[in-house]
């Protein structure tokens, strides 16, 4: 039996309500596999600005490194737009600090959901998709990075750049996870243009040599947006930069019906299972979407990706790979009875938050 010490960083909007709810139901998967879950929690974001002037303390990053995994929530707000230091700060920080590099974002539309997604049933029954990131590079971190105005008028600047180390490391996690899957990899870039997107195909062309039993296909951004709603069972394990990552992602929330939906693990590293032995990684985990500050404390958040990015930590950060499939299962069982959050109602019984939250940790008990 385990005992594990998780940070958990709500921060602003609805993310104090969502990782509420995941610590219910972790707190339940403890009781039941016989493990204890040591919670701590510290601000980030909008309310640390308000706090302390800054999204996040040194001390923050401290507790985190401290951690075995961490439980975000969401940041930002309209509340801060005009900060001189955006709540979003805060979680690039985080993943710069802890050298979290990988963002896996699975999109699944799990059985009875077809009907939630705007998109046709037949369209996206079965799409089993994990979308890789690369965290730390690309435009949100490259310098030079300023605003600045001249006798012309503004200007801006945003740097694009990867290392050969950068891309070929996220690459790696890509093959590594295809190998447990359909065996098949999209790397995705935009190689007709952009010359980092051209090292990045021909390193990930270079790593695709090591796995000969994994399918590699390269796809250009844009194409692979229409294809993502066009005929998302077309793809298995999708790897990207940072930005392509961002975007299309949050495109694939249309999917599965919501971004609510989603989860999300970003680990400094790939963990491996098997033969008895389990490698775990650190990791962050929370759900994709935003603070929804126009329905916070409302209890109509809908608390599933962070109930789902809590499952992935223990599979992930935590090795417990049996738990993690019953909080994956009890998630899928309240579904089929019918349960739905107002994001994903589509003629479903309405429930709050605390409502959606109880019916799982019903089904794990």
């Amino acid at each position: 039996m385990g005992q594990f010490n998780i940070l958990v960083l709500p921060g602003d909007g609805i993310g104090p309500e969502v990782t509420g709810a995941a610590r219910r139901v972790l707190d339940t998967v403890g009781s039941k596999y016989g493990h204890t879950f040591s919670f701590s929690e510290d601000i980030v974001g909008g309310i640390a600005i308000d706090r302390y002037g800054h999204p996040l303390r040194v001390e923050t990053v401290q507790a985190a490194k401290r951690s075995d995994a961490v439980l975000f929530g969401a940041v930002g707000g309209p509340k801060w737009d005009n900060a001189p230091i955006r709540p979003e700060a805060a979680i690039l920080g985080l993943r710069k600090a802890l050298g979290l590099f990988a963002n896996l974002r699975p999109i699944t539309v799990l059985p009875g959901m077809e009907g939630s997604s705007p998109l046709k049933d037949e369209r996206v029954k079965g799409t089993d998709i994990i979308i890789i990131r690369e965290l730390t590079g690309g435009l949100y971190f490259a310098k030079p990075k300023r605003r600045w105005t001249t006798s012309q008028g503004r200007r801006g600047v945003d740097t694009l750049r990867y290392t050969e180390r950068e891309v070929e490391r996220v690459v790696r996690v890509a093959f590594e996870l295809a190998q447990g899957r359909r065996k098949k990899v999209t790397s995705v870039d935009k190689a007709n243009v952009l010359e980092s997107s051209k090292l990045w195909r021909e390193v990930a062309t270079e790593v695709g040599m090591d796995y000969p039993e994994v399918e590699l296909e390269h796809a250009l951004v844009d194409s692979c947006a229409m294809q993502l709603i066009a005929n998302p069972t077309r793809f298995d394990v999708m790897v990207m930069e940072n930005m392509f990552g961002d975007i299309l992602s949050d495109e694939a929330a249309v999917v599965v019906a919501s971004l609510g939906m989603l989860p999300s693990a970003s680990l400094a590293g790939l963990p491996r299972f098997g033969g008895g032995r389990v490698r775990t990684v650190m990791g962050l985990y929370e759900p994709i979407h935003g603070t929804a500050p126009d329905i916070a404390g409302q209890g109509k958040a809908n608390p599933i990706g962070t109930i789902l990015s809590a499952s992935l930590m223990l599979r992930y950060s935590l090795g417990l790979e049996i738990e993690a499939e019953a909080m994956s299962q009890a998630v899928e069982q309240v579904l089929k009875a019918g349960l739905r959050t107002p994001d994903i109602a589509a003629g479903g019984v309405v429930v709050s938050t605390e409502q959606m939250t109880e019916g799982i940790i019903q089904r794990l008990v």
